[in-house]
């Protein structure tokens, strides 16, 4: 912050200009600054607004983390989003260490690639669980072998595959894991001087916590800068869900497996006679041959139907469908 001038110090500029000991235009030269053009259309880094947007994504996608993972590691997952930042690339890269456990995402069809940098420890619990152990990290740090790095592929790609219900609110994408790196240095996927979000999402398993860090360079996401706001993906959350909820219910609603059982008839028989059946004996029902059955769906009675044969089977013809409130 500029200091403030005493007014004894004004009346002495004011006096130096007068006298024309000062030139006002030899100033203005001399403090010059350089401006440069601004193309608020085009911004040149992330502003609040879009990193809270990612925020809310990620979120979407940390939940989907949760309910995935614990099928393919059959332990408890936790994960919650940290937070997010504007940096160059080169202040990411510098800050990773070796080995490193990094996954190239192409991320079309938007231009180039993100990256997601996944914490040693919680690489080697994944490797431990998958390969049957009890999910421990390693004390010390090492490189990661051949059969491990495939072991960790799988896992990648389900992280890839998780993401594109995130960012539907915003574009269509069709992520595709094209390799995993274990070295920075064979990471340079843009200039270092160029900006990037970084979104840190913590992520427990069972009682091993890491970090995961996701690198969204900004040419990237360029083309969608304008979509990366809280109102357009609100808006945007909210037209989806209504034209397609009746759907994704009645598809859902249409893969449910129900129960579905016929009452032939009733007989009421003493507990004698019940202990003493044998194969051949025949039960008396108080339904006749011609009289329709009902056909229950799980605990409610929804069809009539008559009893027959299909080929070898037996089988019913329904005759009427009950509908009630």
């Amino acid at each position: 912050m500029a200091d403030v001038l005493s007014q004894n110090e004004i009346d002495a500029l004011l006096k130096q200009l007068s006298s024309g000991e000062l030139d006002v235009d030899d100033m203005n030269e001399s403090q010059s600054v350089k401006i440069k053009d601004y193309d608020f259309a085009r911004p040149a880094k992330f502003s609040k607004e879009h990193l809270r947007t990612l925020e809310i994504i990620f979120e979407h996608f940390g939940r989907l983390l949760s309910s995935n993972l614990p099928a393919y590691l059959r332990k408890n997952v936790q994960v919650d989003v940290m937070n997010s930042e504007a940096v160059t690339y080169s202040e990411f890269s510098n800050a990773l260490s070796n080995p490193v456990l990094l996954g190239i995402v192409n991320f079309a069809p938007l231009q180039g690639n993100i990256i997601v940098e996944l914490a040693s420890n919680l690489g080697f619990t994944i490797i431990d669980r998958m390969l049957g152990g009890v999910g421990e990290p390693l004390e010390r740090a090492r490189d990661y072998s051949e059969i491990e790095l495939s072991v960790l592929e799988r896992i990648f790609a389900i992280f890839v595959d998780l993401l594109r219900e995130p960012w539907q609110n915003v574009v269509e994408i069709h992520p595709r894991l094209e390799r995993i790196e274990t070295n920075s240095q064979f990471a340079q996927i843009i200039s270092p001087s160029e900006m990037i979000a970084i979104v840190t999402i913590n992520v427990a398993i069972g009682n091993v916590e890491g970090l995961m860090n996701i690198c969204l360079p900004f040419i990237t996401l360029e083309s969608v800068m304008d979509k990366l706001n809280t109102k357009y993906w609100f808006s945007t959350m909210q037209s989806k869900n209504e034209e397609n909820y009746d759907e994704v219910i009645e598809t859902m609603i249409n893969k449910a497996l129900i129960p579905i059982k016929i009452l032939l008839g009733k007989s009421d028989i003493s507990v004698m006679d019940f202990i003493n059946l044998q194969v051949g004996d025949i039960i008396r029902l108080n339904s006749h041959v011609e009289d329709e059955l009902d056909v229950y769906v799980g605990n409610i009675v929804k069809f009539k139907a008559l009893p027959g044969s299909s080929e070898s089977n037996y089988a019913v013809k329904v005759t009427e469908i009950i509908r009630e409130e």
